[in-house]
């Protein structure tokens, strides 16, 4: 059974092994690059009706076609974890190619057009998988949805506490942008872009002096403080998405033939060392010599 067993598992990393070489190879990777540049321009040709209905047939196969390359691309990474098949499913990318690659195959998702193209337009996504640099950047927008969050509703309060006070200070002489609670918050968040700075400044001035204060203190906090604040959250995200690729990076996983080829050495010179050892039994232990004194 523990002979069984061992050939099974000498035969997982074999096929891991191989299965891993043909996948990091540059050409497997270009192969899939092109194949999704593909289905975007086919995407792309079937918006015009004329030409979508004059090719419909070549269409649908080059379709099937590249649903059969991403199939079998997707079967090729899996059997790069024959040996490890836990690590596939901790790879989100793993489950997201997954679900955009099987999902076509599924009845209820491939009779619904819309969720047919929405899938098809997902596979444009993968691209990020096989150019670091965009899976980076991709994972980096993934990481910062929670900090964007926090600054959404830091922003969401700002803006609401500046609505109500421009509400309160200018809705009697200025009711076209100041007249609702709405109408304040729609011109403040068009200020924000600094977008008409100056004559909103203008016309605060014929109502009150006091007008300055208001909209430099809101410019400083909306534009500058919080804008900067998301920066900062970028970057921190970029740089946890930088790590995190890194860690990902599957190691080189020696040839299973030559680590097999060790193990043999190695039992073997332990079988050399154990005759060794009967033989030094049948030697006659030698008498020591008599030390000379002076």
């Amino acid at each position: 059974m523990s002979l069984r067993t061992d050939m099974a598992s000498d035969r997982r990393r074999q096929l891991a092994y191989r299965a891993r070489l043909l996948t990091e190879a540059d050409w497997f990777s270009t192969v899939a690059v092109c194949a999704i540049a593909v289905n975007a321009m086919l995407l792309g040709v079937e918006t015009y009706a004329g030409f979508a209905d004059r090719w419909e047939l070549q269409l649908k196969l080059l379709e099937h076609l590249l649903l059969g390359v991403f199939t079998v691309e997707l079967l090729m990474r899996a059997a790069a974890h024959a040996d490890r098949p836990a690590e596939f499913f901790r790879n989100p990318w793993n489950i997201f190619d997954m679900v955009v690659v099987l999902g076509a195959f599924l009845p209820f998702l491939s009779e619904n057009t819309t969720v047919l193209r929405l899938l098809r337009l997902a596979r444009v996504v993968r691209t990020a998988r096989f150019l670091p640099q965009l899976r980076i950047i991709v994972t980096a927008i993934g990481k910062s949805i929670p900090g964007a969050v926090s600054f959404l509703l830091v922003g969401a309060l700002l803006l609401y506490l500046y609505a109500m006070l421009g509400w309160a200070s200018f809705a009697t002489a200025d009711p076209e942008h100041y007249g609702s609670l709405g109408r304040a918050a729609l011109t403040l968040f068009v200020l924000m872009t600094l977008d008409g700075l100056g004559d909103a400044v203008n016309a605060g001035l014929r109502i009150s002096p006091w007008s300055v204060l208001y909209y430099a203190s809101y410019v400083l906090l909306s534009s500058f403080l919080l804008v900067n604040l998301l920066i900062g959250v970028v970057i921190n995200s970029l740089e946890q998405a930088r790590v995190l690729d890194e860690e990902r990076k599957v190691p080189a996983t020696p040839d299973p033939e030559a680590a097999q080829e060790l193990r043999d050495r190695i039992a073997a010179a332990r079988a050399c060392l154990e005759d060794l050892e009967g033989l030094l039994v049948h030697v006659p232990a030698q008498p020591e010599k008599a030390g000379t004194t002076p």
